[in-house]
């Protein structure tokens, strides 16, 4: 069945966009809600603004999120956590946690769905996507330490260790081009 969407509609489609649905989504979600309506010669006429506005809309959504991914950027969180001998932790440090942490570093208010892809369960430093729109994924970095030990050593430690594996991905690149 073919819509004009009249909101954004998460993997289906922005609003005033012409996207074909199954009928019962159509009929039982979509319409009920507002979200839809069924696309008519006359709908498809008259949502042809609709389009003009949500562009609008989206682009200035878009630059707000670059603010906060600007923002984002460059942010280090510290979890001190207990941990076993092999670097496994008692518990996690859960996507909850870091958007609170977030909350307290920068005073932004991320929706903890949008923090990672799952809880971290070992020690070190872990690069976290912080998902703000399809396009905008800033990383944060998160150091996990033992309770009671310093944490700059262990985050200095690993930066260390990937700042070489990245020159030499970067000599790959310009022997390769070479």
């Amino acid at each position: 069945m073919k819509v004009v969407l009249l909101q954004d509609v998460y993997k289906q489609g922005v609003a005033g966009e012409l996207v074909e649905v199954a009928p019962g989504f159509a009929r039982n979600y979509l319409i009920p809600r507002g979200m839809a309506v069924k696309a008519t010669v006359g709908a498809l006429r008259r949502f042809e603004n609709l389009r003009a506005a949500a562009d609008l809309r989206r682009a200035e959504r878009n630059k707000e999120y670059n603010a906060v991914a600007e923002r984002l950027q460059g942010v280090t969180l510290y979890f001190g956590v207990r941990a076993g001998d092999t670097g496994k932790l008692y518990g996690s440090v859960t996507p909850g946690e870091i958007a609170d942490a977030l909350k307290e570093e920068i005073g932004l208010e991320i929706d903890r769905r949008r923090i990672g892809d799952k809880a971290l369960r070992e020690l070190g430093l872990f690069h976290v996507p912080v998902r703000l729109d399809a396009n905008i994924v800033p990383t944060v970095d998160v150091v996990v330490f033992r309770e009671g030990e310093d944490p700059r050593p262990q985050a200095e430690e690993a930066a260390a260790a990937e700042a070489p594996a990245e020159e030499a991905v970067v000599a790959e690149v310009a022997e390769s081009a070479e």
